[in-house]
């Protein structure tokens, strides 16, 4: 028995294989503490969880749902978008909602491209994006996203025969793994390149709320005529604390939001409506309590670990959004030879940059998604490893 040919072209997931490897050093007895992964670990608030529980009481609920979502979740969506980046949305034809970001994506990806098609995809960039297109058998243009650009991706770089074979344009600010951020020229510049060249810009909005220090991140739909060749994609997943519930949305432009729902109507049934019904209440909810909390504990942990790392000669510039740190591997090491040296002398699990691209290599990726005193312990851990790394003359 065989596999698919295809899954020949897919690289081992790196969260399943962080999750190997902190399975073997446990098991060999150590206490690992695990910086590797995002996945917020404070709870749902109350008042979503309530509302989850009141929708399950209701047995019109038990029922299949709406494949692109129920009308009222998809209207609170448009909503959302109006209030906070003040977007106009149809929620008929310029809404869908997804079974988290992830699925979306791939569906996209599926929809709109094929054999022959370009997907020009960040480096180093969210996994996903190029797993898919590489099942989807269209060929990946890599985009380099360099820190003296600010990992912004340079557009007179891209060859003109790139861009004019190119179906989708990938771009996702507040960055993961970076912690980058775009500014609205960039955004401005972008939208010019991808109608320039009939591209779908796809935006992936997964850190949108989770800005520190006054900083908002902006929606590339904010850009004017944006709708003409963009759809983003928002997830409830790390600003509401709802990784495990499985609800986003992709909103923008309506080909391309035809295309996906098609696409989806053909592999999934959609999301169970009590969980479309407690997101919901997140979207209407004021989030301005949540939120504040949420921000300042992530704003804590984020000061914290900047001061740790530069007194490990690791510094990098604070972050202004997501709740992850991307910095230089020490010693002239590799990312995966950093990786597995916080592994083996610290008992401390960070990402190998190098999994997120080729640019990734020589940086490593902490998240703060983890209870504050263990990433204190995490930091305090890894300076004494640092200080027994041998001094080069």
């Amino acid at each position: 028995m065989k596999m698919a040919q295809r899954m020949e072209k897919l690289p081992p997931y790196l969260f399943l294989e962080l999750d190997r490897l902190i399975e073997r050093q446990r098991a060999a007895g150590h206490d690992v503490i695990n910086l590797g992964i995002g996945d917020p670990d404070q709870p749902t608030p109350d008042y979503i969880i309530e509302a989850l529980k009141r929708a399950v009481d209701n047995p019109t609920n038990h029922r299949y749902p709406n494949y692109l979502g129920s009308l009222p979740f998809r209207q609170a969506v448009a909503d959302w978008y109006q209030s906070r980046f003040g977007v106009s949305l149809d929620p008929v034809d310029e809404v869908v909602g997804l079974i988290g970001s992830k699925e979306g994506i791939a569906h996209l990806i599926w929809a709109m491209a094929g054999p022959g098609d370009v997907v020009i995809v960040p480096d180093p960039s969210y996994p996903v994006y190029a797993s898919q297109t590489l099942l989807a058998g269209a060929e990946i243009y890599w985009a380099p996203l360099k820190a003296e650009n600010q990992f912004l991706p340079d557009l007179s770089q891209i060859p003109e025969d790139i861009a004019r074979r190119a179906k989708i344009f990938w771009v996702n600010y507040p960055n993961n793994p970076t912690g980058a951020i775009a500014p609205r020229e960039f955004y401005q510049e972008l939208v010019d390149f991808c109608r320039r060249y009939d591209i779908l810009l796809a935006s992936d909005l997964a850190y949108a709320d989770l800005g520190f220090d006054g900083y908002r991140a902006p929606s590339v739909l904010e850009i004017p005529g944006a709708k003409d060749i963009a759809i983003e994609f928002y997830s409830l997943s790390k600003p509401f604390n709802m990784t495990g519930w499985r609800i986003a949305a992709a909103v923008g432009n309506r080909l391309a939001i035809q295309a996906l729902g098609t696409m989806k109507s053909n592999l999934d049934s959609g999301v169970f409506t009590a969980v479309q019904d407690a997101a919901i209440e997140a979207l209407t909810h004021d989030p301005t309590p949540f939120f504040t909390r949420q921000l300042a504990l992530y704003q804590h942990r984020r000061d914290m670990v900047w001061t740790a790392l530069n007194e490990m000669g690791l510094g990098i510039p604070k972050p202004l959004a997501t709740f992850y740190f991307w910095f230089p591997t020490p010693a002239g090491m590799t990312s995966s030879q950093a990786s597995q040296f916080f592994v083996q002398e610290a008992n401390v699990v960070v990402a190998p940059g190098a999994s997120y691209g080729q640019y990734g290599e020589g940086w490593l990726r902490i998240s703060l998604t983890c209870d504050t005193d263990l990433i204190a312990t995490a930091m305090t851990r890894m300076k004494s490893a640092m200080s027994r790394i041998p001094t080069r003359s």
